[in-house]
């Protein structure tokens, strides 16, 4: 390592709670530091009245997030809508930002610390595509060595000012939301079948396909197809339609993404209570999620009893409708009980006995 480089590094230091900085490559050695930034606003001008779209470029990827009247859009999803509050969060703390510590850097410096081309860049734009002010953020700082920085959040993050290419800072926010992963922008909520009257699944190899179907809300199940000796569980008949109406979305694809798996799909068709049927596929697993697309029909059954709730339905009906123009990632734990196999829905000779 360069005299250089290691200045710039033992120089570092800070104010996040006093401690020497302890960075990647073990350094612990002090020089005086350049106490002359110490909670100087990084973005001295930027308002967020005026901000129109946030940009966001990693080494390979981009996220632009664009504002639409009052909420967030995600553009290379289409216009979906982005978490409205994490927007405003990450916001709020780019204007907030400020500078526990600067030093002069080199090139080669930038390169360490991900602050060149492979950090990520933040654009703030305002309308007609204005530049308001741009971050580009690399590596963690922690104040103590950690086992895996990678998957350590960090109790702050070196960040560089294109404008001033020869100035590294050091902020006291890990700046986790700064990514270009669509997943952790998206608003959560997905379609959602509530009181469900039929619950039929249907599997592509055809075994264990199942039918279950209730009269009201407080119905007793019946399993289609029973023989003699066989019982229905109960508890798992109602916990396959009740997880139906607790889906939420860990991301959303383009409709046209290969290799899903939903041209042999796990077919599902939900009739509810209120008059509406959504029929859904599921493809195969990506990790901990499941590629599904699904469509609605029907129409709302207005309910005198509760006229608060057919108005919330009302309400989520364009909602829903957005949602059928993607390929959404549901998480498997929100489906498995769904998904279950005709048998796994029997009463076990062992739970007769427990009764």
């Amino acid at each position: 390592m360069s005299a250089r480089v290691a200045a710039i590094l033992l120089v570092l230091l800070v104010a996040l709670g006093g401690g020497a900085l302890v960075y990647q490559n073990q350094e612990k050695k002090r020089r005086p530091s350049n106490a002359a930034s110490l909670g100087q606003m990084l973005f001295k001008d930027l308002k967020a009245a005026d901000i129109a779209s946030i940009r966001i470029a990693e080494a390979k990827n981009v996220l632009t997030l664009e504002r639409k009247d009052e909420r967030w859009t995600l553009a290379e999803r289409g216009g979906f809508p982005a978490d409205f509050a994490r927007v405003r969060e990450f916001v709020l703390k780019a204007i907030e930002l400020k500078a526990g510590q600067s030093e002069p850097i080199g090139e080669k410096d930038r390169a360490r610390l991900n602050l060149d081309d492979s950090g990520t860049q933040i654009d703030f734009l305002g309308a007609g595509g204005k530049p308001l002010g741009t971050l580009i953020i690399g590596k963690k700082y922690f104040k103590r060595e950690v086992e895996n920085p990678a998957k350590a959040i960090g109790d702050g993050r070196f960040v560089l000012q294109p404008a001033d290419p020869k100035t590294v800072y050091l902020v006291a926010d890990p700046l986790i939301q700064a990514t270009a992963k669509t997943s952790e922008w998206i608003d959560r909520a997905a379609f959602q079948a509530e009181k469900v009257k039929t619950l039929e699944v249907k599997f592509p190899e055809g075994g264990g396909s199942y039918r279950i179907e209730r009269n009201a809300d407080n119905a007793d199940w019946k399993l289609a197809g029973l023989k003699p000796g066989e019982k229905l569980d109960v508890s798992r008949a109602n916990a396959a339609s009740y997880s139906l109406s607790l889906l939420d979305l860990a991301d959303v694809l383009p409709k046209d993404t290969k290799d899903t798996g939903l041209d042999k799909p796990i077919e599902i068709t939900a009739a509810t209570l209120d008059g509406l049927t959504y029929n859904i596929k599921v493809g195969k697993l990506q990790g901990d999620n499941y590629f599904t697309t699904f469509t609605s029909s029907g129409a709302i059954k207005p309910d005198a009893k509760d006229a608060e709730r057919s108005k919330k339905l009302e309400e989520r009906q364009p909602r829903e409708k957005m949602l059928q123009n993607y390929v959404l990632l549901i998480p498997k734990g929100r489906l498995e009980d769904t998904l279950k196999k005709r048998p796994e829905f029997l009463e076990k000779k062992e739970d007769k006995k427990k009764k």
